[in-house]
């Protein structure tokens, strides 16, 4: 009978064990975070608005005749060097456009980019129909067309940091990429701490946040990805938190994490432990108690990872207010291929993904279908930051999928297909590549 308070309880009871349809789904997203708003085209918000993984077009308040710049990156913002040019781009407030590329360890690159830039080396950059290969040289001619960040790449006060920072890439390569017994690895680590300490002294020889005073400028930009990928590769591959060993890069990482143009570009630990092993030719694990522990919460969750102090290793950011509608906008936007792309296939996922979007979204814990955790911990695995979303974002979607794949009540512990270390193409950026304005995707594909 219509209107019976009992019926209405038990639909409600019954109700409660569903998860959301993909029509309710999309009615939780605002409409700002809605595909026709995260396309990056011209007039979407990325062009002007924060920094954004997704944007093809950024014109900081300027007329689109006013951009004299293309910037050449790959497509899942792995590449250190294109976020060196990236942020240097964003800082500096320089009109520019973005043409993504296929580096190579995920996918065979574009032959229109061979065409242009035969040695296929990223980033490139155009500049009034000028093409410039190489960081180094591409933030020399930026400087030289629009001016410097702070003192500049030859300043004097520049020089011996960015030798310092070849210095201490080194003694980081020395110490993840190769395999060591306990004494040469105490020696590797002692080599790069010694360097990292130096760098602490630099930052704390003059006032202000960053190396040369208050505000970022090339020399903070020229240290910015690779130590960010320090501070990920170590602590999954040696247990080593480089936060909490050295407090001034600690703070001066909490400096670049209160500026927008840094949170656009930053990426977490999972992301770099996985995308490294292929682009330095593998990381080696020191199979230390820490070690073993800190890889596999950064595996598996719980995230976020606290240190005994109960500080956060990856960032000082609290969790955005929206962090959970924009995890859940992303993959709206590529729902289609993820489903095809997933190991239980298009029927086979499409339910369980629901289950744990609804977890994503309302908190409500729902049993996927028997056998369906290998496929929601594959997609888990393959979330990327920034290029998918942001941090926070990311670990609000991948503890959903890992709640829900726990639930499965036939295989609760099964994993999706492992990582692969030579290569990353299972995260080849082509079948989402057709999905409308793709400035990013999030990649689901077997190996």
């Amino acid at each position: 009978m219509v209107g019976d308070p009992n019926l209405e309880t038990a639909a409600a009871a019954a109700r409660a064990g569903e998860p959301l349809g993909w029509a309710e789904l999309e009615s939780l997203v605002p409409p700002e975070l809605a595909p026709a708003a995260t396309a990056g085209q011209s007039g979407a918000a990325p062009v002007d608005g924060p920094t954004s993984a997704q944007a093809l077009l950024r014109l900081f308040g300027q007329p689109e005749s006013a951009v004299r710049v293309t910037l050449y990156r790959d497509h899942h913002a792995w590449c250190p060097y294109c976020q060196k040019v990236w942020l240097w781009l964003e800082e500096r407030r320089i009109p520019y456009r973005v043409r993504k590329v296929t580096m190579f360890c995920y996918g065979e690159k574009e032959g229109w980019y061979r065409r242009l830039v035969p040695s296929g080396m990223l980033p490139a950059l155009e500049l009034d129909g000028r093409l410039i290969t190489e960081s180094d040289r591409i933030l020399e001619a930026l400087e030289a067309s629009f001016g410097s960040l702070g003192p500049g790449m030859h300043d004097p006060a520049v020089l011996p940091l960015r030798r310092l920072e070849r210095d201490l890439f080194r003694a980081w390569c020395e110490w993840l990429c190769y395999p060591h017994h306990p004494g040469s690895g105490a020696r590797a680590r002692d080599r790069f701490q010694q360097l990292a300490g130096a760098m602490e002294r630099e930052l704390e020889r003059r006032p202000g946040a960053f190396l040369l005073g208050d505000q970022p400028g090339t020399a903070d930009l020229v240290f910015v990805p690779y130590v960010e990928r320090m501070n990920a590769s170590l602590a999954y591959y040696k247990g080593f938190l480089l936060r909490q060993a050295h407090p001034a890069i600690d703070r001066w990482f909490r400096a670049l994490e209160e500026r927008p143009t840094y949170l656009g570009t930053q990426s977490d630990f999972h992301t770099h432990a996985h995308d490294l092993p292929p682009q330095m030719g593998g990381c080696h694990a020191n199979g230390s108690e820490e070690q073993r522990a800190l890889a596999r919460r950064i595996d598996q969750g719980p995230w976020p990872i606290l240190e005994s102090n109960g500080l956060d290793p990856e960032t000082s950011q609290p969790l955005p207010a929206r962090a959970a509608a924009v995890a859940l906008a992303r993959v709206l936007r590529h729902r289609a291929t993820l489903l095809e792309r997933n190991p239980l296939g298009n029927e086979g996922f499409e339910l369980p993904l629901r289950c744990a979007l609804t977890r994503l979204i309302e908190g409500r814990a729902i049993a996927p279908p028997a056998g369906s955790a290998g496929g929601l911990r594959h997609l888990r695995d393959r979330i990327s930051v920034p290029r998918d979303m942001p941090l926070h974002a990311a670990r609000l979607l991948r503890t959903a999928l890992e709640t829900t794949a726990a639930l499965d009540p036939l295989t609760p512990a099964a994993q999706g297909d492992p990582l692969p270390l030579r290569h990353r193409r299972d995260q080849d950026p082509r079948p989402f590549l057709a999905s409308p304005g793709a400035g990013g995707q999030l990649v689901s594909r077997s190996g």
